[in-house]
Parts: C-alpha cells; structure tokens; sequence
C-alpha cells in the first residue's frame, strides 16, 4: 500500500465549458477515457498514481485522498464531475503478473447530458483552466499476424469439457473460462485507435482506456449514483443473424433457453447476495430481458438497492468481484478451477474498471471486450473472450460463442470479424 502523499497539498477547480464536440478527439496518447454513447470524460495526465494495492485499499486510499482535496465548482450538483479516481484492477490478484493501476488525473474534461466541464488538479496555489485542445489522431495498427494466448482452440475445449466434468459432480455449480489471443502488429499499438472505433461501433458499451487496458464492455459491475446503486448482471448469449426476423428468432429462443437461463439465475443471485448486506430496499428482477448488441444478443438483469451510509462505490465493487457472471459459483472453489485449468494470465480482462468521484460515486464496469498491451512489448495486444460453463455446456458452442465475443475486439484491430474460433 501507497501512503497518501503527505508533501503536496493538491487543490481542483472545475468550471463548466462550452461543448467540445467528440471527446476522443480532444485525447492525446498516454490518456484515459470513460465514453458511452458520446458521453463521459478524456483524462490527461497524472497528478498521483498508486499500484499493488487491493480494491478496498484502493478505496481507503481514495477516501482518505478526497478528505484532504480542496475543491472550488461551478457544477457542486452534476454527478460525477470534478477530481475524480480511475483504475483497473486484475481478475485474479493472486495468479497474475499485472499489479493494479490506480491514476488521479491533472485534467478532465467531459460532459454529461447538457453540461460540458473541465476540471484541473494541481499542487500550485491556483489551477489554469485551459480547454485541452485536437490532439493529433491516432494511426490505426497494422497487423501482421495472431498466436493463441494461453491454449489453443482444441485444448481449451477440452478444458471445457473439464469443466463440464467439475458441475457435473457438483463440485461447480458454473465456471466461465477464457481463451485469449495474442494480436501482433507491425509497430506499438495506439491504443486511442480501437477505443475511437469501439466508440463509434459499440455506442451502447462503455469504451474505456486506462494505462495498457482498452475495451468496450456492455457490463455494468456498479454504478452508484446518490446512494442508488445498479448492477447489470448479463450472462447467456446468442449470435445475431442480422435480419430483422431472424434475428427476432433468436432473441426469443435465448430467453427461452434452459442452459442460459441457469447461467443467468446464477449469476443474478451472485450479485444479490453480494449486494444484500451493503444495500437496502433491493430489486431483484423475477426473469432477464434481452440485451441487444451489434453482434450479440445477451440476457441481462438489472439488480439495484440504496446504499447502507458509509458505502462507496468502490465498496461496492470490492464485495461484487468477481462476480459468477465472470468466475462462477461457488465463488471460490470457480476462481480455483480457472486457474488450474484455463493455463492463462488474464490479466485484467474481467476485472473492475471505472472511476470514483470525492463524494464516492461512481461507474465500474467489467473489463469485458477488451485487449491489453502484452507486458514490455507495444507491438503486442492480447484479447479474450470467455463463455460460462453449465452442465449443459457443448463445447463447440461455447468455443464459438468466445469467437463472437471477440469479434468486437477484431473489428477495432482492423482483423475479419468472421475469422474460425481459435485460428492462430
């Protein structure tokens, strides 16, 4: 753990800007992002960063850091402006080479709904408030070729198959195993290039950048906002078609799918339970509605309650993950069985990823769809797909399913969306 940094005294100002169009444009390389559907924030430079710290360390940190901030602002009532936390955390801290990154940006600019804003941290007596201007665009990656990431197509299946065997007996109720690939381009990779695509190509996710971390993940971890905290729970999946009736067709044969609708009940009830002793006056939905992606239709439930005082959303995030909707259940004894048979690093794919404002609000998602720098070499991009494992689970399908997961990733690389499941 980081101790607070007892040497500077750091003051924010955020003021209410003009609306400075696509945001993405105005992020220069090295920066983070947080943008769905045009709207959240670009963060440029770091005033404090932290690492090798659990997600309630983080949290303690924060809190203690937010005490000590002073903050003027023109927006003392629009949620989520002014200094604000981002990090990601890795899947599984104990099987894993990757630390967390916790990073409080000098600048933020953003906009929410109507208001534009730009907040500046600084150790100075008093912030400039000046608008970051175009930054230069980024240039798409090259790519020269693609290797499997952990195992290949064939051995993971197997590993399903073990999986499988472990509910089977009643060991697991459910495992989700991932599969990665290791995407190898012809220079460092801009990671500004695939967040600008996901952006535009997945509106409905959330795309984030943090550090070697890039993504568009359609699932919600926490958002606590005024003490109402939402979780959006998704598991089952069905590839579109892409035409209208066929797709129609699928949409109700998911939500009519005994396999997913246990994976589903059993990742809702997860999140419940682990919400339960944090939260108040909980709604948990009866069934899952249809979630509609550009290339998937997943089920998903929306699972919300009132904060007991005291808890932020980072509290929120360090009694959710990782939830069955990404390890299993139980918790455990899945966690267990993903590192003894996936044979892979994940890093911080299916980790938390977001931000946390002063007053501990926040959004976190699961780093789902996402790619991450292979450690010492830019030039490589690892992604990953996962599929939850049920007693019902075919392998084939669960391979394929990873292969549409993937594909969201594929396309912001500049790869074919329709490459064969595991192909080297």
């Amino acid at each position: 753990m980081v101790p607070l940094d007892a040497g500077r005294t750091w003051r924010a100002r955020t003021v209410e800007v003009p609306d400075p169009g696509p945001l993405l444009d105005r992020l220069p390389a090295g920066g983070s992002a947080w943008i769905r559907r045009g709207q959240g924030f670009v963060a440029l430079g770091t005033a404090v960063e932290i690492s090798d710290v659990t997600i309630a360390e983080a949290d303690a940190w924060w809190t203690g850091f937010s005490e000590r901030l002073g903050h003027d602002t023109e927006l003392p009532d629009a949620w989520g402006t002014g200094p604000l936390a981002l990090a990601s955390f890795p899947f599984d801290a104990g099987n894993t080479g990757r630390l967390a990154r916790v990073i409080v940006p000098r600048t933020i600019l953003g906009r929410r709904g109507d208001v534009s804003w730009l907040t500046v941290l600084t150790d100075e007596r008093e912030p400039i408030m000046e608008v970051p201007g175009a930054a230069t665009p980024p240039v798409a990656p090259r790519v020269l070729d693609t290797e499997p990431f952990g195992l290949a197509a064939d051995d993971w299946a197997s590993a399903v198959e073990e999986g499988r065997s472990r509910v089977a007996v009643g060991v697991l109720s459910k495992v989700v195993l991932a599969r990665g690939e290791t995407v190898i381009c012809d220079g460092p990779v801009d990671l500004r290039s695939p967040a600008a695509v996901l952006a535009r190509e997945y509106e409905s996710t959330w795309t984030y950048l943090m550090g070697g971390l890039v993504g568009g993940s359609p699932e919600m971890l926490v958002r606590r906002q005024g003490g109402l905290a939402t979780s959006r729970v998704l598991a089952g999946t069905i590839p579109r078609n892409g035409g209208e009736q066929e797709d129609l067709r699928l949409a109700a044969s998911l939500a009519r799918s005994g396999k997913n609708l246990i994976e589903h009940e059993l990742a809702v009830a997860s999140v419940a339970e682990a919400m339960a002793p944090l939260c108040s006056g909980m709604n948990v939905p009866d069934a899952p509605y249809v979630l509609q992606l550009p290339n998937v239709f997943h089920l998903a439930s929306d699972v919300t309650g009132v904060c007991r005082p005291g808890i932020t959303a980072l509290g929120l995030v360090a009694r959710l993950h990782p939830s069955a909707a990404v390890c299993g259940t139980p918790t455990d004894a899945a966690r267990a069985a993903i590192a003894e048979i996936e044979h892979m690093d994940r890093g911080h794919y299916a980790g938390p990823v977001g931000w946390i404002d002063t007053r501990g609000d926040g959004e976190w998602a699961i780093a789902l769809r996402s790619g991450e720098l292979a450690a010492g070499d830019p030039t490589r991009i690892r992604v990953y797909a996962g599929a939850g494992i049920v007693a019902e689970s075919d392998p084939c399908e669960e391979l394929a399913e990873t292969g549409h997961k993937l594909a969201p990733m594929y396309t912001a690389l500049g790869l074919p969306t329709g490459r064969p499941a595991g192909r080297a």
